[in-house]
């Protein structure tokens, strides 16, 4: 298996293209070529969730290996965001456990909470340097602000997930020692300029994914998106560095592991 989806919400899934099975979504994993897959975590309420979808996917080694990270989305609401603690979050670390996050910057939908979001993405970083794991880091509208954050707190472990900035900002976060990950949206006819903006990017430090139930790529666009489809983005890669999309699925798979297994051994 070649692929590995760093960034799906599996709990988003509406599964009725699988006969509402989840059994039924992990065998068009396989069949697909998906090995792993990293369900993210948006609010601490879908713990138990996600775990389901870990627990399944554990008990056959046939299976796509299902890791998750733990986080709050920019995205909810301000007091909960102003109120998050390293405790709540270490609380839910456990072995499966691959990354905190998704948290970061959002200012696309409200810039008036841009202090509790800061608060919130500080507080991730912090507990995700105890735990020695990556982050997930979100960005929309708030280049800078995002810069500034993972440089005050020294984050130097982690991901750009859905990454649509330019070449200044790639550059910044990988001599910070971050990973960049490219969706679906590097294959829409509009996407030319982010396609050249990754054509200059090291490949070592690549990851693909869904952002699973959003963002389906070409040719899926208008339909539900899920891990199945991340060999898609790897296709447009290929195209970019002149691989096959096994290629760049076996390296952005490497590229994962690597990362994860950056302070311990874990996967």
């Amino acid at each position: 298996m070649s692929f590995t989806d760093s960034h799906a919400h599996l709990t988003y899934l509406t599964l009725d293209n699988h006969n509402n099975q989840p059994q039924a979504l992990l065998d068009a994993m396989s069949h697909a070529g998906v090995g792993r897959v990293m369900a993210i975590m948006c609010q601490l309420s879908e713990n138990q969730a996600i775990r389901e979808w870990v627990d399944l996917a554990s008990q056959n080694q046939s299976m796509p290996d299902i890791g998750m990270s733990v986080g709050i989305h920019p995205c909810q609401d301000e007091a909960v965001l102003a109120a998050v603690c390293v405790d709540d979050l270490l609380a839910l670390d456990g072995d499966k456990v691959w990354a905190f996050g998704e948290t970061g910057l959002d200012y696309y939908w409200d810039e008036n909470k841009s202090k509790a979001q800061k608060h919130s993405f500080a507080t991730h970083i912090a507990a995700s340097k105890i735990a020695k794991k990556p982050i997930v880091v979100h960005t929309r509208n708030a280049y800078q602000d995002t810069l500034d954050v993972l440089k005050s707190e020294n984050c130097e472990h982690g991901i750009i997930h859905c990454f649509t900035e330019d070449y200044a900002f790639a550059r910044q976060a990988l001599d910070g020692g971050l990973y960049i990950s490219l969706s679906g949206i590097i294959s829409f006819n509009k996407s030319q300029d982010l396609r050249e903006v990754v054509a200059k990017l090291p490949l070592d430090r690549l990851l693909i994914e869904t952002d699973s139930p959003y963002l389906a790529p070409v040719p899926k666009r208008g339909k539900q998106n899920e891990p199945t489809f991340v060999p898609y983005v790897a296709q447009v890669l290929a195209k970019i560095f002149d691989k096959t999309p096994e290629e760049i699925g076996q390296i952005t798979s490497d590229n994962f592991i690597r990362l994860v297994n950056q302070y311990k051994n874990i996967i």
